[in-house]
């Protein structure tokens, strides 16, 4: 943000409030990787962990849980090829594992060894310290449980490991008994553990339980460093690790986009940048941290996951306006409805059209698109606006459609085809045997969609050549876009980078049953950038062509 604005006034302070009772420095702990991985759709291949991994060392977290060396043969594939091919310049990767079981010996335990044997310098091992736990669910005393914590953290660090002691149940096991909570972070700590990170397990401890907790933790230990791991069973994880900080932890542990089991996990993006750009606490580095919306997109496409719009500080929606009276204040005074500058976390600001939208709002967009619109032709793109939202079009989601509609204001048409018609023919044919045989609900297959266009292309001399083309697809529309390819494609080279990245319908009145008016958005792709166009029929194919052919003229527009 810029340090005057238009009016000659400072902008609002909205610097770190750092307060000297809190820690200078907390540690990132990413377990993506492990926790983050239970998640459910969630299902990753060693180059998936690999690619994750690589992307995390580049935000700068500080240490990566890569999950458990011997829990099936792909995590012992990440890593072996981890050793070879993780050439990690910020982050550690960590190996989880376990403490040894009851009654057993640590030197003789195969997921103690298997730690040892995984190649990495630091391992985390979770331990129960719920006494409930311990005698309910591993079935021996209390003294046995705290035996194990510490004989497998002597173990470890005597192979030369540095080791983070994971409390399981931690909170839920203070609550109920706190002297034997505290024997078993004893029993890590004297061994050598050189992180007790307490667990909020089942995520249902708020946040005026954690402060206090952790505090008397942090007082017990002294020196030691205290970790927090909050899940988000009540919503409350990432204000559970605000509060834990507050208290003295210093590492924390978290997941991109908050993925893990359940709801998931304490979110690094909304996490790491309240403690560092709100409260003053150094996490990542600000080089790293302008890389934050970067990486928590990619490794949203990386676990083949639609990256959550709303997500704050680097959703798409994090810093976009709408209403007509925010836009026209942000022109003066960016910080005026933004609580931080975006490009802080590497987002933007983006001003939404839409019915609500006022003149400035559609000015911002025309001048970012380098369209100069005078009044009058302002005017009318609002009412145009207006008139198409109450139709079914939305052009906060279609940013391609509505610059085409911006230049038609100003009196540009698109001059690369003109559409004669098309028709498009579904025929279902199934044989007896394919009801049986290929769908077990009954439902016959045999499908086959021809499309033949009619497309007028112009010419030099001024004249229209007339181009007639046929394409079949898996469908009306990928076969009317099959034949619209082979009508003009020799004309359009660019059209060969063209694909589609999306295609979403939606039905916009529902008492309308399956004659409703229906709203086409599809993303397209060049191969460099992505736009969005729209389409808005009672026709479903009639509503694709509109966004297809508006997809076509925005990449023959750039083209040119």
């Amino acid at each position: 943000m810029s340090d005057v604005a238009a009016d000659g006034m400072p902008p609002v302070d909205r610097g770190p409030r750092y307060d000297p009772s809190w820690p200078a420095r907390v540690d990132v702990f990413d377990t993506t990787l492990r926790d983050g991985a239970q998640f459910e759709g969630i299902a990753l291949t060693v180059e998936d962990k690999l690619a994750v991994a690589r992307a995390l060392d580049e935000l700068g977290v500080h240490y990566i849980e890569g999950g458990y060396p011997g829990a099936n043969p792909k995590d012992e594939e990440f890593f072996r090829r981890a050793r070879n091919e993780l050439d990690l310049t910020t982050s550690t990767l960590v190996a989880f594992g376990s403490t040894r079981k009851p009654l057993g010996r640590s030197d003789d335990d195969p997921t103690l060894r298997t730690l040892v044997e995984s190649g990495v310098s630091t391992a985390c091992i979770v331990g129960k310290s719920w006494d409930y736990h311990v005698l309910e669910a591993l079935r021996t005393t209390l003294e046995e449980g705290v035996a194990m914590v510490g004989e497998s953290v002597a173990f470890l660090r005597s192979a030369g490991l540095r080791v983070f002691f994971d409390a399981e149940h931690f909170f839920d096991g203070y609550k109920r008994n706190p002297e034997f909570t505290l024997r078993v972070l004893e029993a890590a700590a004297v061994n050598g553990a050189e992180t007790l990170v307490l667990c909020d397990t089942n995520g249902g401890t708020l946040p005026h339980e954690v402060e206090p907790i952790v505090r008397a933790v942090v007082a017990h230990f002294g020196g030691v460093q205290i970790g927090i791991h909050t899940q988000n069973d009540t919503g409350c994880a990432v204000p559970n690790a605000i509060a834990a900080v507050i208290a003295g932890a210093t590492q924390v542990q978290v997941t991109m986009n908050g993925y893990g089991e359940r709801t998931g996990n304490c979110d690094l993006v909304q996490l790491v940048p309240n403690l560092t750009l709100k409260m003053g606490i150094d996490t990542l580095a600000p080089d790293r941290m302008v890389r934050l919306t970067d990486v928590s997109r990619r490794i949203a496409e990386l676990v083949n996951l639609p990256h959550q719009n709303q997500l704050p500080y680097v959703g798409q929606s994090a810093f976009a306006h709408k209403a007509g009276l925010h836009t026209s204040a942000i022109a003066r005074r960016p910080d005026s409805y933004e609580h931080v500058d975006p490009a802080l976390v590497g987002n933007g600001t983006r001003f939404l059209v839409s019915d609500l939208s006022g003149r400035a709002t559609i000015e911002f967009k025309a001048k970012d698109w380098g369209i100069d619109l005078d009044g009058r032709q302002l005017g009318e793109v609002l009412d145009q606006l207006k008139q198409l939202e109450s139709s079914g079009y939305h052009f906060e989601t279609a940013d391609a459609s509505l610059e085409l509609l911006m230049r038609r204001a100003t009196g540009w048409r698109p001059e690369f085809f003109e559409l004669e018609s098309f028709r498009v023919n579904v025929e279902h044919r199934p044989g007896a045997a394919d009801i049986v045989a290929e769908n077990p609900m009954g439902h016959a297959h045999g499908i086959e969609t021809e499309c033949t266009v009619k497309v007028g292309l112009p010419t030099a001399d001024g004249r229209t050549e007339r181009r007639i083309a046929t394409g079949e697809g898996n469908g009306p529309v990928n076969a009317l876009d099959a034949a619209f390819r082979a009508a003009v494609g020799d004309r359009y080279p660019a059209l060969g980078r063209l694909a589609l990245v999306d295609y979403k319908v939606r039905v916009l009145n529902t008492e309308g049953g399956t004659g409703a008016v229906v709203r086409v958005l599809i993303e397209s792709t060049d191969g460099d950038q992505r736009w969005t166009t729209m389409g808005v029929s009672e026709n479903i194919i009639e509503a694709s062509w509109q966004a297809l052919s508006d997809a076509v003229n925005y990449l023959l527009l750039g083209a040119r």
